[in-house]
């Protein structure tokens, strides 16, 4: 990209953050990139089917800059558009996790000096789901991007329970482990499945009067705090999360509650 094509934006003290909008080119310019696929055959008129769809969506001035054909008459497309939208940033509140995040070296030591025995956490991909890919990240000892998994951390007795663990069977083990927190780790979202999923979980620790006396967290790709807290969890993590995030939640909300 040339120098004459780059965004030319205002200093960040001078900026307008209450009419907030995309830009590509040129700051402000209200550029949006879309990808999606179409069930037709590729092609020109997939093309023009794709714009057609962008313009009905109130953007303007679409322009399609790539097509794929996925085979079976669908096409995958990206296309660039404008939008005349903007939000206002300084109004945007956002549930997040409380707490200071901590290192490996300061939750163990947190736990001896605030909590004074070791805790006890489970974790598994619940229901249907079969992809312990972030379960492992947090629970596995080997952990994640140069962060050590709970099952290394000496104050800690992590229960890696797997893929496709049934609701009940997790409550079955927070009572066998008589765990402190449970870990629930949701990458399958299709059809928001999701979502009743870990409902469920709550409702069957409730009916076990065991609510209360745990931390309840869940994490996944399309897992925000804010969705947590309406399901009835203590926290939600999203993409990006590591062992030392959640165990300082954990173990911090755990002497606030008074949970030791």
């Amino acid at each position: 990209m040339s120098q004459s094509q780059t965004a030319k934006y205002e200093p960040w003290n001078e900026r307008d953050f209450t009419h907030v909008r995309p830009y590509g080119d040129t700051f402000d310019d209200g550029v949006v990139q879309l990808s999606f696929s179409l069930p037709v055959p590729f092609g020109e008129e997939a093309a023009e089917a794709a714009r057609q769809l962008v313009v009905k969506m109130g953007l303007t001035e679409p322009a399609v800059v790539h097509q794929h054909d996925l085979g079976e008459n669908f096409t995958f497309v990206i296309l660039y558009a404008k939008t005349q939208a903007a939000v206002d940033y300084t109004k945007i509140k956002v549930a997040k996790v409380s707490g200071a995040r901590m290192s490996f070296y300061e939750v163990n030591e947190y736990i001896k000096e605030q909590i004074g025995r070791k805790i006890t956490i489970i974790g598994a991909c619940t229901g249907t789901d079969a992809h312990t890919v972030g379960i492992d990240a947090i629970m596995n000892m080997k952990g994640y991007n140069g962060e050590y998994g709970l099952e290394r951390y000496p104050m800690v007795e992590a229960y890696n329970l797997g893929s496709q663990v049934e609701n009940e069977e997790m409550v079955a083990k927070a009572i066998e482990y008589n765990a402190d927190a449970i870990l629930v780790s949701q990458v399958v979202t299709q059809k928001d499945v999701h979502i009743p999923n870990l409902s469920q979980l709550v409702e069957l620790l409730q009916a076990e009067g065991l609510r209360e006396k745990l931390i309840l967290v869940c994490g996944g790709p399309r897992i925000s705090h804010e969705l947590a807290l309406e399901l009835g969890y203590d926290a939600g993590f999203g993409p990006g999360t590591l062992a030392p995030d959640v165990a300082s939640y954990v173990v911090q909300e755990m002497v606030k509650r008074g949970l030791k």
